[in-house]
């Protein structure tokens, strides 16, 4: 069984920017030191220095060595990850709270830290922040369980980059086990992979409609569906059936846990469409030639656009040096997935969710919707509230309809990407509800009071989380399955 690679990181091991900052402050401070001698000896701006001291500005390791003896203290000593006193370390809790989807929520000003703001007022506003917290915890609804994991699982995911070796290298050795010498992963090879593994496959009409495959580990089969769903890559089904066993992962306990599993086992499944040094070196010349195209990687392996997107993701940062946004969205704008370490800022709500928020009319994701041509890829630029960024998008169809793939970069990478010419150009400031969520002041003004419309309710809103190992899967279905098909069973 592979170690996940989605184990979080000890973060407590590492100092942040803000502690850093803190230290730098109160080290220069009991040296009798200004921002402007510290900067000349460091070499740097007096701005940027107070950058680094105010947490905004991530700091080279030689201008930490250069602060260390500028303010006569080792270089393990300025980077103690504990803050130098009781009020840094009230101080760094207030602005990581209002840095926070929570409070970002509550529409007010964040309090400016002042030498004249108390001690006792910074631990009041932490009271207050933390009781609304464990409120919102304590009447959140089940489905929100998994909301607050897809939060976490995403945290994980922008840390590594979207990228996990261990299931790389497994993906590799599985094709080569197989003679797979690159290129289009066949259907053929797929089956030869289950066999390698030690199955056969069964394409039945009758299985369960809560699941995609069934794979029974005492008979070493696979169940498949006779035919797949619109837009779904039968491929795909198998890949994800032998992924799973491969990772070989204990039933999950939780959402958490199931989130995970589902993350890594289509991680290695698409690893295993597209390989890792096939793709790399594709992408590594596309990059030369300042070609970068999503749907290239999709002509080039054989799969769906959005496969060729997350793919993209997975590599683009570790291989590319590119940082990278996704997002999947319907025609009505609302956020199914989506996946960021470029620093852009996706709706969320105050647990940090973004699954089922709606995206900003002005982005490319929602704008593609009302493009005619939907052959061709649509490109624009749109200005948002941390910065300017380019944004490819695409409409694909499933069986739950329409919708859009979108990958976006910062303008600082646009010059590696085809389409980087278009002179589409868009304005956003979500989440300021002036931006697009609320009506001009005449049409509502006019209208206030005046309607009263039915929302369509989803009924995932107001499900409870299933007490099945694998939420959303019947158990009595699939365990009378399996009874059926098993060798020797009624339906063998």
């Amino acid at each position: 069984m592979l170690d996940s690679p989605l184990k979080p990181p000890q973060a407590d091991e590492v100092i942040d920017s803000l502690t850093l900052g803190k230290r730098i402050r109160q080290l220069r401070t009991d040296a009798a030191l200004t921002l402007a001698d510290v900067a000349s000896a460091v070499g740097v701006a007096t701005s940027h220095m107070s950058s680094l001291e105010n947490g905004k500005r991530e700091a080279k390791l030689s201008e930490l060595q250069s602060v260390a003896r500028a303010v006569g203290v080792s270089l393990d000593e300025l980077l103690t990850p504990t803050p130098p006193s009781r009020r840094a370390a009230l101080e760094i809790a207030l602005a990581r709270a209002q840095e926070g989807p929570l409070f970002a929520s509550l529409g007010i000003a964040p309090l400016p830290v002042r030498k004249s703001l108390s001690d006792e007022a910074i631990e009041t506003v932490l009271a207050l922040h933390d009781e609304l917290q464990r409120v919102h915890v304590e009447r959140a609804a089940t489905p929100e369980e998994a909301r607050r994991a897809n939060a976490e699982l995403r945290r994980a995911m922008r840390d590594r980059g979207n990228y996990f070796g261990e299931l790389e290298s497994a993906a590799a050795d599985l094709l080569r086990a197989v003679g797979h010498e690159g290129g289009p992963l066949p259907q053929r090879v797929a089956g030869e992979l289950a066999a390698h593994l030690g199955f056969t496959l069964h394409h039945v009409s009758d299985l369960p409609s809560s699941t995609r495959s069934i794979t029974d580990l005492e008979n070493g089969r696979i169940y498949l569906p006779v035919a797949n769903a619109p837009g779904r890559d039968p491929r795909t089904t198998l890949l994800q059936a032998l992924a799973a066993h491969v990772l070989g992962r204990p039933e999950p306990r939780d959402y958490a846990e199931f989130l995970t599993q589902r993350v890594e086992t289509n991680y290695l499944a698409a690893a295993l469409l597209i390989a890792e040094a096939d793709a790399v070196a594709f992408l590594q010349k596309a990059k030369e030639r300042r070609e970068l195209a999503v749907e290239d990687l999709r002509d080039a392996f054989a799969v769906s656009y959005e496969t060729a997107a997350h793919r993209f993701t997975n590599l683009a940062t570790e291989h590319l040096g590119i940082p990278v946004h996704f997002l999947k969205v319907s025609p009505a704008g609302v956020l199914s997935k989506a996946y960021e370490n470029d620093s852009v800022q996706f709706p969320a709500d105050a647990l940090g969710a973004v699954e089922g928020q709606l995206v900003c009319r002005k982005w490319s994701a929602r704008q593609v919707f009302d493009e005619p041509d939907r052959f061709s890829a649509y490109h624009q630029y749109t200005d948002k509230p941390t910065g300017t960024y380019w944004c490819t998008s695409r409409i694909e169809s499933g069986s739950a309809g329409e919708f859009s793939i979108s990958v976006g970069t910062p303008f600082a990478h646009v010059k590696w990407f085809r389409g980087r010419e278009t002179t589409r150009r868009g304005e956003s400031t979500c989440p300021d509800a002036a931006c697009c969520r609320q009506a001009p002041a005449p049409l509502a003004e006019r209208w206030s009071g005046s309607a009263r419309p039915q929302a369509r309710v989803h009924s995932s809103l107001l499900a409870a989380l299933p007490t099945e190992s694998f939420p959303g899967v019947d158990q009595t279905e699939v365990f009378g399955f399996l009874e059926r098909h098993a060798p020797g069973g009624a339906g063998a």
